[in-house]
This record gives C-alpha cells, sequence and structure tokens, in this order.
C-alpha cells in the first residue's frame, strides 16, 4: 500500500479511536436529556460560518498571489485552500498542507519558487494574526491556563510577537545570514539543504510581505476575518444547546487553541485539538456534551473540508496522483522573485 492510501486509512482509524474515547470519556447521566435541547439550525449557521471563512481563505490567497505578480481565479483559490486541509490532515502541523498548495498553485500557472514562498507566507499571516491577538486573550480570560497570571501571560505573548517582527526585520537585512550557515554546517547533508531551503524561503517571504505593505495589510485584516468566522463555529454549536454564549471568552479561547495546533505533532492536530477543546470548555457547556461538541466541531471544521479537498484533488491531478508520494511534488525553494 503507498504512502498516500496508508495515511488516509490511519488518520480515520486515529480519528474513530479518538472521537469515540473523547466521547465515551465524556458523557454523563446528563448527556441524552442536554442533547434534546439541542437547535439544528444552529448547524446551519456554523456550516455557513465556516463557508464564509473559507470564502475569505480564498480572497486573501488570491490578493497574495497577486502581490507576487501573478494572477488566480477565486475557484482555483479555494482549490488551493480544501487541497491544503486535505494533506493537513495526512501529516504534522502546517508542513503536509503546504505541499498541497504549492501542488494546486503551481497547476493554476504559478512557479514553483512562488508558490512555496506564498505557502510560507500564508500560514505566517496566519499566525501572526492569532499571536498579535494572544496579549488580548490573556488580558480577557484569567482562566485560560490556571496557575500561571495574566501579567505573566501578556508578557510573554507581547514579548514573542515582538521577537517574531525583530525576527523578520533582521532576516530581511540579511542579519542571520552567517548564524544561518554556522548552523547549517553542524547539521547533516540532509538536514543542512533543508535548512537553508528553509531559510530562502523565509527570506522570499518577508520580501514578499515587504514588497507592497498596503496590499499586505488589506491580507492580514482578510486573514483575521478568515479565522474569526471559521471559529465562530464553535459558539454557534454552543448556541445550539441553549448556551450563552461570552463570545470573547470562547473566541479567544479558540484562538489560543488554534494557535498549538499549528505546531502540533499529530495529524491535523488530531487528539490535541479534541483534548485542548475538552479541557478549555468542559465548563461553557451543558454537562455531558463537552466530548460530543468537540467531535462536531472537527467535523465541521476540519473533516468535511478534508473530503472536499479529496475530491479536488482527484478532480484537478487524476487518481493516479493518491498512487505516489505527494511529498515528492514539493518543489525545490528558490527566490520569490524567479520566474
Amino acid at each position: 500500500m503507498n504512502k498516500v492510501y496508508g495515511r488516509i486509512l490511519s488518520l480515520f482509524l486515529l480519528v474513530l479511536v479518538i472521537s469515540v474515547a473523547v466521547i465515551y470519556f465524556t458523557v454523563d447521566i446528563n448527556t441524552i436529556t442536554n442533547l434534546y435541547m439541542f437547535q439544528p439550525w444552529s448547524v446551519g449557521l456554523a456550516i455557513l460560518a465556516m463557508a464564509v471563512g473559507l470564502v475569505l481563505d480564498g480572497t486573501r490567497l488570491m490578493h497574495m498571489v497577486k502581490i507576487s505578480g501573478e494572477n488566480i481565479t477565486l475557484k482555483q483559490a479555494v482549490q488551493v485552500v480544501f487541497g491544503n486541509y486535505f494533506l493537513a490532515m495526512l501529516g504534522p502541523g502546517a508542513a503536509a498542507g503546504a505541499i498541497a498548495q504549492v501542488m494546486f498553485l503551481r497547476r493554476a500557472g504559478v512557479p514553483g519558487g512562488k508558490a512555496a514562498v506564498l505557502a510560507l507566507v500564508r500560514t505566517v499571516v496566519s499566525i501572526f494574526f492569532l499571536a498579535c491577538c494572544l496579549p488580548f486573550i490573556f488580558l480577557h480570560d484569567e482562566g485560560i491556563l490556571p496557575g500561571v497570571s495574566n501579567a505573566v501571560m501578556v508578557y510573554v505573548a507581547g514579548t514573542a510577537t515582538i521577537l517574531m517582527l525583530v525576527a523578520a526585520y533582521g532576516i530581511r537585512k540579511n542579519a542571520f545570514d552567517y548564524l544561518a550557515v554556522k548552523i547549517a554546517r553542524k547539521l547533516s547533508k540532509k538536514w543542512s539543504r533543508k535548512f537553508i531551503d528553509m531559510y530562502r524561503d523565509s527570506k522570499s517571504a518577508i520580501v514578499l510581505l515587504a514588497s507592497s505593505p498596503k496590499s499586505m495589510i488589506r491580507v492580514f485584516f482578510e486573514s483575521g476575518l478568515s479565522l474569526i468566522f471559521i471559529y465562530m463555529v464553535v459558539p454557534f454549536l454552543m448556541m445550539g444547546l441553549g448556551v450563552t454564549v461570552d463570545w470573547l471568552t470562547v473566541m479567544g479561547r479558540m484562538m489560543f487553541l488554534n494557535i498549538l495546533l499549528y505546531f502540533s505533532p499529530t495529524p491535523g492536530g488530531s487528539g490535541i485539538a479534541e483534548g485542548g477543546f475538552v479541557y478549555l470548555f468542559s465548563e461553557s457547556v451543558p454537562s455531558g456534551t463537552v466530548g460530543i461538541l468537540a467531535v462536531s466541531w472537527r467535523f465541521i471544521a476540519e473533516y468535511l473540508p478534508f473530503f472536499v479537498g479529496l475530491y479536488y484533488t482527484i478532480t484537478v491531478f487524476g487518481k493516479h496522483v493518491l498512487d505516489k508520494d505527494l511529498d515528492e511534488d514539493e518543489p525545490n525553494s528558490i527566490n520569490v522573485m524567479d520566474k
């Protein structure tokens, strides 16, 4: 069995085991009674919010591609977005999804070097938006990490955001080139090449971000709106259970959880997402329903887009694309300005 089919089967079994375990260990005597209160219209609102978020994700990608000197249609951009969901569920963190983005962007006519950098920029902008929100989240929500004071969390989040900006400025000014070469020389040949490629991609991404400040500000806010609509799935599902939603707290905790998932070692954040959700929202929903809500959130926000991404992958590239290791399609990194 090739790697792609093996990963899909492994993912299905992993998701099934995690979903059953999460529900089993969170149900209680009140579960059925509380579920009778559930209003189906909330599912419609959740899917609508998800759809709006995905379209906004597509439009911001269109604008990023335009900044790089290329053009794609909204349909092609949406295919990139769904393709990202497909492969992201088959690998850890954000790395696997980047391969799908490059594949679809190349098919849309974007040169391989630019496609690799655009995939990186798309992820970096999203993480930076969430990082900018973290200090305000910690100021508002004292219970997000028990045992750690708000002052410490705000300081850590603020410092991390400032360090990201300083690092970006330093990389753009070539201040870290010597250090990067020194680190690369201490690594094995395989990892040295990967490290240098990642560093070059980062430099090219920063060049792209700085090439059109006004347009990138627009992309930044589009990224924020896209994420906000996607995270609105959870409060809408809570409303279906009759919960009076504290929107600032719920959305803040969703941002906190999702920034952690960008660095998750498990496929699509499976297990970590559900466990984090139960931890953060067990006191916010009716007794015995937090596990079911966690699985419902993952189904709407991850698994439905996964299957749409699978459909687009087969439609655009043909069924044979599943017969090989998709990792091999990742292009070598080149400068963002190369044609």
